[in-house]
């Protein structure tokens, strides 16, 4: 069993569009507790400790009775967007999310997704879950924007999408349209790899 340490939209869609099966249950990590600098090693902390953090309560969790409760896959990610070596998370308001555009605009930047899969074993009897492997990395893609008129960009900030995103942007939502090209990964612009999902989960 899959489960998604994370409340993402975007990242549930994913999973559901490729037809795996999982649960969702957000990790309720606060982030402000990680205090590294460097982009890669944050967003792979950020994803380890989110999928940590259910692993150490998946015994207060309650399971649905379809899936094996015996061998658990736990799942953590976690974006940062990077546009001239600064970290870029969710924008704090409009005002912030039109400065950023402005400079992105016609520009490009890295989206970068650390990925945490953590295996093992649920012990429903001694209610333990013994951890078998830890699998983690960071995958970036680069990113494209168009060179946007001014109120164009004002009018994708009055939409409200950039203040839920990562960077400020949603690749499958309306700023998609805003998108140039992308070298890379496709998926791990929406926060996470598929690729990298399916070469490593168990099968």
């Amino acid at each position: 069993m899959l489960i998604l340490a994370s409340a993402s939209q975007s990242r549930k869609k994913l999973l559901e569009n490729c037809q795996i099966e999982f649960i969702q249950i957000s990790s309720n990590f606060d982030e402000n507790l990680i205090k590294e600098k460097n982009i890669f090693n944050l967003t792979l902390e950020l994803s380890f400790q989110k999928a940590k953090s259910i692993s150490e309560n998946i015994q207060k969790i309650s399971l649905p009775e379809k899936f094996n409760y015996e061998y658990l896959e736990i799942l953590g990610c976690d974006s940062v967007f990077e546009f001239k070596g600064e970290a870029y998370g969710k924008p704090f308001d409009k005002e912030e999310a039109y400065t950023r555009w402005k400079k992105m605009s016609g520009e490009f930047g890295f989206l970068h997704t650390g990925h945490t899969l953590i295996t093992g074993n649920f012990d429903s009897i001694a209610n333990i879950f013994k951890i078998t492997e830890i699998i983690k990395k960071t995958i970036s893609s680069k990113v494209y924007f168009s060179k946007l008129e001014d109120w164009e960009i004002k009018s994708y900030i009055d939409t409200n999408e950039p203040l839920y995103c990562a960077g400020g942007f949603a690749l499958e939502g309306i700023g998609g349209k805003y998108i140039e090209k992308i070298e890379g990964c496709f998926s791990n612009v929406m926060g996470l790899s598929l690729p990298w999902l399916r070469k490593n989960m168990h099968k």
